[in-house]
């Protein structure tokens, strides 16, 4: 992704903090209250936030902001407070000039949304919120490890340090990429002590429960249901409570989308023009591509091998476990869609082939280990569906569940959902039962079977 600049201007509240926030777009007058760690250069040059800044900006004039302690505001940790965030938020829409606007309030951001409308009703037109919570989503015991956490290890060059924070904000097969721009947000956001009293100042007030009923905004709520900060009762629980909001569950488990999302913010971006501008054409959404079986497939003990090897040793393995992935997805009528490092995920038009690529996958690792000093042990999760495709990638609900059961799987099996099982029937391939499955994010059991090779 090129770097872009983006024009940062300044305004300061009225206790004289110094924040950081950027314009771009014409339209309805839409701010993003956003609460943790922000940082707006960097944001606009990744791929995970850039593109639905960008989604936006299509038809709002979007204001974005770094509250105080993040990014390129001041960064006095002693000036972090609950009141102070509602400060910020106050400059900022003193400052775009325009007498109401629509906030878009996201995790502990949407909290400081919520109070503020509440507070200035005439101010805000509309009221979206994705992932918040309105009462404090941790005991105190849970905040203070917490903070001794960021406190020791935030501003650390090590990733493993922050990775805690992403596994939690990202659950839900991160790339790579994602994990490192993740972490790399987190350090450059903000220094640990900011870091730590941001998140001590973030909790609700405690009486903003029990105020929802109070809110006369027009509002909607997103929440996903797998969601590890904020759960998802607590997103219902808000909609219930606010006259007349709606309600919008998001599959998934991720609090931050990923790059790979993108089908995830269209939809949000498609609720908020509902809520803001309802006569206005709908956006452009991308079709349900037709039929197809998602296999992915994954090294066990990737990470400990990695470590065991070295980098060297270690990439010279994987290359042969991606030679060998390639040939036999070729041989097999597979399309590689994507390589995450220790693994694939590929797609079929057929869902016999699909079942057959798997064994041959299981067959061929199985004859590598009989010579191999490093053996590869490899699990594959199958599932079927209508995906979501765009720019040869896929995204939706098929491919999520897909790569839960490959996850499922132990190291030598091959694990397919009810729904490729019953369009096997009758096509030879021998299935064991393994019961029913509870997938993250989802609601409803799947019934999973595993496939035999052996023989």
């Amino acid at each position: 992704m090129r770097a872009m600049t983006v024009d940062v201007r300044y305004c300061t509240t009225e206790d004289g903090v110094q924040i950081a926030y950027s314009r771009v777009g014409e339209g309805p007058p839409l701010i993003r209250v956003l609460g943790w760690f922000t940082h707006l250069e960097y944001e606009l040059n990744t791929n995970m936030w850039g593109g639905y800044r960008k989604t936006l900006a299509e038809r709002y004039t979007t204001v974005v902001y770094d509250g105080r302690g993040s990014g390129l505001s001041d960064r006095d940790a002693a000036r972090i407070s609950r009141q102070g965030f509602f400060k910020d938020l106050q400059a900022v829409i003193d400052t775009t000039g325009f007498d109401r606007v629509a906030l878009f309030g996201i995790s502990q951001g949407g909290s400081v949304a919520i109070r503020y409308a509440l507070d200035n009703p005439e101010r805000v037109s509309h009221l979206a919120l994705y992932g918040t919570f309105a009462r404090p989503p941790m005991d105190r015991e849970e905040v203070r490890t917490r903070m001794s956490l960021m406190r020791q290890g935030w501003g650390s060059d090590l990733p493993a340090h922050r990775q805690f924070f992403t596994s939690l904000f990202m659950p839900d097969n991160p790339t790579p990429d994602d994990l490192r721009a993740f972490n790399e947000l987190q350090r450059i956001s903000a220094e640990p002590d900011a870091a730590a009293a941001i998140f001590a100042a973030s909790a609700p007030d405690p009486d903003l429960f029990e105020q929802l009923k109070d809110v006369t905004t027009p509002t909607l709520v997103m929440h996903r249901r797998g969601d590890a900060i904020a759960p998802f009762e607590e997103g219902r629980a808000i909609a219930s409570k606010i006259p007349g909001a709606r309600f919008l569950a998001l599959e998934g488990s991720n609090h931050t989308l990923t790059a790979s999302e993108a089908g995830v913010w269209e939809t949000i971006a498609n609720a908020v023009d509902e809520l803001i501008q309802p006569d206005a054409a709908p956006r452009k959404t991308r079709e349900p591509s037709t039929f197809r079986t998602v296999l992915f497939t994954d090294i066990v003990g990737h990470t400990e091998m990695m470590s065991r090897l070295g980098d060297e040793a270690g990439r010279d393995v994987l290359r042969e476990h991606e030679r060998i992935t390639r040939d036999v997805l070729k041989a097999n009528g597979g399309t590689e869609v994507k390589t995450m490092g220790d693994g694939f995920m590929a797609s079929f038009g057929s869902i016999t082939r699909a079942v057959e690529c798997a064994i041959a996958f299981q067959k061929a690792f199985d004859e590598h280990n009989r010579s191999a000093q490093e053996p590869l042990r490899v699990r594959v999760g199958l599932n079927a569906g209508e995906p979501i495709e765009e720019d040869g990638d896929l995204f939706g609900a098929t491919v999520i569940l897909a790569a839960r059961i490959a996850a499922k799987a132990d190291g030598g099996e091959i694990l397919v959902s009810d729904v490729v099982r019953g369009l096997c029937s009758g096509k030879g391939f021998l299935f064991a039962d393994r019961g029913d499955f509870v997938a993250k994010g989802f609601e409803e059991p799947v019934h999973l079977y595993e496939i035999s090779w052996r023989g």
